[in-house]
């Protein structure tokens, strides 16, 4: 093998090796984890200090919620959620309506310091009880 062939070969090897690093879970992001809504009820049924956080707007919430959850919408959530959930080692089950605000949300909270969130994803593949505000 030429000297140039070789080059190639180690920064291939190198380049893969440095992605491969920078793609692995750092301990923060294991505090974010995805739970299924099944896994969500059964465990909302046995542990009744988990905090189900609903992240959607207040319209939204009022027309259909999981019964029990707490509404912090994600645009405020870093200005409001320190104060209202004090203790960041709480289990925090996040939901939206699809899944898409509730990662952003649970991503914040674990910026913020909160050890121990669960994205739920949306409430449109919650099969168990909701209730309305209207």
């Amino acid at each position: 093998m030429g000297i140039e062939l070789k080059k190639l070969i180690l920064f291939i090897l190198l380049f893969s090796l440095l992605f491969s690093i920078g793609c692995q879970t750092t301990g923060q992001s294991q505090n974010n984890q995805s739970i299924k809504p099944q896994m969500a009820y059964e465990q909302l049924q046995k542990e009744k200090d988990i905090i189900l956080l609903d992240v959607r707007t207040t319209e939204e919430y009022n027309e259909k919620h999981i019964p029990g959850s707490l509404l912090i919408p994600v645009e405020v959530l870093k200005e409001d959620v320190e104060e209202k959930i004090k203790d960041k080692e709480s289990k925090i089950f996040v939901y939206c309506r699809t899944g898409n605000r509730s990662a952003t949300a649970a991503k914040i909270l674990v910026e913020l310091g909160y050890t121990n969130v669960f994205n739920m994803g949306g409430i449109m593949d919650w099969k168990y009880e909701t209730e309305s505000n209207k």
